[in-house]
């Protein structure tokens, strides 16, 4: 059984979002592993902590006693979710909890839980009663049967939601079918690849770097782990009784972003990525942006320059456009680009810096543009237009990979 303080709180882990080797995992060398480790995500689930904490407790105490822990992870609720779960410690000696202050996102929060915790199968459930508990035996015993992941379905025998408008059962069909679409080697091996209600065994992704975005970490461990046998398990998704419901149209964008994330860091090119040491769809990401910034350089220029709108001196316009331009292409490349990074690194001086190293480092990309134009045309190939793409192909490198070690860094987490 581990050994847990009172009133104590885990410390957040920082890096990579990485499952450890268990050993590297215990944070107490005297305390020993357990079986099952469950992460509870929350944020503003004051009505609902306590009543979780006590429902899964009393479960899981008749069926493996001492052998579970439950870890919630709270991204520093305004209701004082954290502090509620923190005064149940004494009462539920399984009990953990952790307060994220400078990190956002349930889907890292479930990560941040998994770091933290010294189970030999990990799973998550969501803190507002929708997920209905006594489901977790059934994953268990799927786990005993000697499955690798464990996924409580909607869409099996047993399963379904409870009142779903037909605009809300439409939008998840739908999201579902374009995943098989665009991701069909993760999203065709389960029923359900939107479920965030599971358990894994913890050496199926221990050691891989996950990136999850949004709220469907599902997806990260069947795409990034090695998971051999999966068993579903039907449950019925029930409306929520307190709190407010955090789905909105923006988890369907992001979950968009994630399959084509998925799709280009686990497929052939990504294979092809990983053996040459550069990351080429970031790459991708980032030369699309900067040709966005193109034809903002060039919208603004005309607006500030043509004799026919404000004609102002030409020199002027294009400082004003250039910078316009690299305004345009730092706010793609953090919440697109670099997004794994910037969601870690929320706070407006962090993102201010980000900014004003992009800026300088842009100015520099501007400069050797500028040489590397004048060399190639003036030593190796006297056509300006070559030599012109020839200069920004070398810019658009150095902007990528000086940014990616300078203004985007994983260490700068904390």
């Amino acid at each position: 059984m581990n050994s847990i303080q009172p009133n104590s709180l885990l410390s957040v882990p920082t890096g990579a979002l990485r499952i450890p080797e268990l050993q590297a995992a215990t944070i107490n060398p005297d305390s020993e592993t357990v079986l099952f480790s469950l992460v509870i995500p929350t944020y503003k689930e004051a009505g609902n902590i306590q009543k979780i904490v006590s429902v899964l407790s009393n479960l899981l105490d008749g069926s493996i006693p001492g052998n579970y822990e439950l870890i919630v992870v709270d991204d520093d609720s305004p209701d004082g979710t954290w502090k509620i779960a923190q005064s149940l410690i004494g009462e539920y000696p399984q009990l953990r909890v952790m307060r994220r202050q400078n990190e956002r996102g349930l889907s890292s929060a479930v990560i941040r839980g998994w770091q933290a915790a010294t189970g030999r199968v990990l799973g998550v459930i969501d803190a507002d009663l929708q997920h209905p508990p006594h489901v977790l035996l059934q994953l268990l015993q799927a786990m005993e049967e000697g499955a690798d992941l464990a996924v409580a379905s909607r869409h099996v025998d047993g399963g379904g939601v409870s009142s779903w408008s037909f605009i809300r059962r439409f939008l998840s069909r739908g999201a579902q079918l374009l995943g098989l679409i665009i991701l069909p080697g993760v999203l065709g091996r389960v029923s359900d690849p939107m479920s965030g209600y599971f358990m894994i065994r913890r050496r199926c992704i221990v050691g891989q770097t996950l990136n999850p975005v949004g709220y469907k970490i599902l997806l990260e461990a069947i795409g990034r782990g090695n998971v051999g046998k999966i068993a579903e398990v039907g449950y019925v998704f029930s409306e929520r009784k307190e709190g407010e419901s955090k789905v909105t149209w923006k988890q369907y964008v992001e979950y968009i972003h994630h399959l084509i994330r998925l799709r280009l860091s686990t497929g052939r090119l990504g294979q092809f990525s990983q053996r040459i040491g550069f990351p080429i769809g970031r790459f991708l990401r980032f030369g699309l942006v900067g040709l966005s910034g193109v034809f903002v350089d060039m919208a603004v220029l005309y607006l500030l320059s043509d004799p026919t709108t404000l004609a102002l001196p030409l020199t002027r316009s294009k400082i004003i456009a250039g910078e316009v331009a690299i305004v345009n292409n730092f706010l793609w490349n953090d919440m697109w680009t670099f997004a794994d990074v910037s969601s870690q690194q929320q706070q407006w001086r962090q993102r201010l810096k980000r900014f004003l190293k992009f800026n300088m480092i842009c100015l520099a990309g501007l400069v050797l543009n500028v040489l590397v134009l004048n060399l190639v045309f003036n030593f190796v190939i006297p056509n300006r237009y070559i030599a012109n793409l020839i200069a920004i192909a070398v810019a658009t490198v150095w902007n990528f990979w000086v940014n990616l070690k300078l203004s985007w860094r994983v260490t700068q987490v904390k």
